[in-house]
């Protein structure tokens, strides 16, 4: 009984704890290798995961497929949308449209108006290639007008939609979005000023992201943020009130007088005729080139200084330029592509009332423009 005793207080001898079985060569490389691979995806995550969750009016999939172009997917993202437009381009042919989908504010025919667009396809439609006012709060000579016409008797079911603004009668504004251009400029409120919009007529997209643009300058409030580049195609807004597009044959930064510029790659018409380079695609930049079908917009001027903005879907820049010399544009300029980001809005009723499309297809919903906007966009004020 002692013995069993004495037994049991005794300190007990520790049994050593075997060591792990050390990794072979190949499987501590594998391990290492996993160590590195999340080390170098960690600061990618992050960069994604603060994209999406950042402040954005845009969707989570252009959200998602804009971070690809900004982190070296550009090319990859143009070619699987270029895939994408070529399986889903129209057939020529089809059956008329027997109506266009312009929806009428009113059926005045205003008596300061451009010459009424010559029809591509006759018959013409009731309606079609005449201009008619936005709006008729104003009392002001309908300083902005719309149209429709068909623009290629190949697609008779392809309809453009066209905008004069009367750069006389109606205030144009370069308005920064919240994440366009990708410079360090005051931003503002990224949507038309509530102060404003009393005597808001119309707004609507602007140009290329200016990685895309070929290079391209902007210049707000009379200030440059991103140098200007010769050669390339400019929207020039000047203190005086007038717009102009032209090829940009001045320094690096805009001279006194200028309240904004903004670039974007050569101009598609010049003295009233297409660009002969219409053709080259690599001179259209890292976007979906010249040739794919997909929707485009573009402004110009005509002869009387005027501003002449064009949209259409399925379009290329050779069928975008053809519809703006059809609407009166002696030169002009592509804006942005895409269903998601080409919008023209105007605005029937004061204080940013009644919005409307220019195109019902158009994508974004009119009230685009009156809350905070990824993308830079024009403004257009009664004077």
């Amino acid at each position: 009984m002692q013995a069993n005793y004495s037994a049991a207080l005794a300190p007990r001898r520790r049994t050593p704890r075997q060591l792990p079985p050390r990794l072979s060569p190949w499987r501590r490389a594998k391990r290492i290798t996993l160590i590195v691979l999340v080390l170098c995806a960690l600061p990618t995550t992050i960069s994604y995961v603060s994209t999406i969750s950042g402040p954005s009016n845009s969707s989570f999939v252009i959200r998602s497929f804009e971070w690809l172009r900004d982190h070296g997917a550009a090319g990859i993202a143009s070619s699987v949308e270029g895939f994408y437009y070529t399986l889903t381009a129209p057939s020529t042919g089809g059956s008329p449209l027997r109506t266009l989908p312009l929806r009428l504010r009113t059926p005045v025919i205003p008596t300061v108006h451009p010459p009424n667009v010559a029809p591509v396809i006759t018959p013409a439609l009731r309606g079609e290639g005449i201009w008619v006012p936005t709006e008729t709060w104003s009392g002001a000579g309908s300083p902005v007008q719309i149209t429709q016409f068909r623009s290629d008797a190949n697609y008779p079911q392809m309809v453009a939609g066209v905008a004069w603004i009367n750069t006389k009668l109606a205030r144009v504004v370069l308005n920064p979005g919240r994440l366009e251009p990708s410079v360090s400029l005051p931003r503002g409120s990224m949507d038309v000023p509530q102060d404003a919009r009393s005597r808001l007529l119309a707004t609507f997209n602007s140009a290329f992201k200016l990685e895309d643009s070929g290079g391209g300058g902007v210049a707000v409030g009379g200030q440059t943020y991103a140098p200007m580049r010769p050669g390339l195609a400019t929207i020039i807004g000047s203190n005086d009130g007038s717009v102009d597009v032209r090829s940009w044959s001045g320094g690096s930064a805009v001279p006194l007088g200028v309240a904004f510029a903004r670039q974007n790659l050569p101009l598609i018409v010049d003295h009233g005729s297409p660009n002969p380079n219409l053709s080259d695609g690599p001179e259209w930049g890292a976007t979906l080139g010249n040739a794919v079908r997909v929707w485009r917009s573009g402004v110009g001027v005509d002869a009387a200084g005027d501003l002449i903005y064009a949209a259409a879907n399925d379009q290329t820049v050779g069928s975008l330029a053809e519809v703006l010399i059809r609407a009166g544009a002696v030169r002009a300029m592509e804006l942005d592509i895409n269903s998601y980001w080409v919008t023209f809005i105007s605005y029937g009723q004061q204080f940013a009332g009644a919005p409307s499309s220019l195109l019902p297809s158009m994508t974004r919903d009119p009230g685009r423009y009156l809350t905070p906007d990824d993308r830079d966009f024009f403004s257009v004020y009664l004077r």
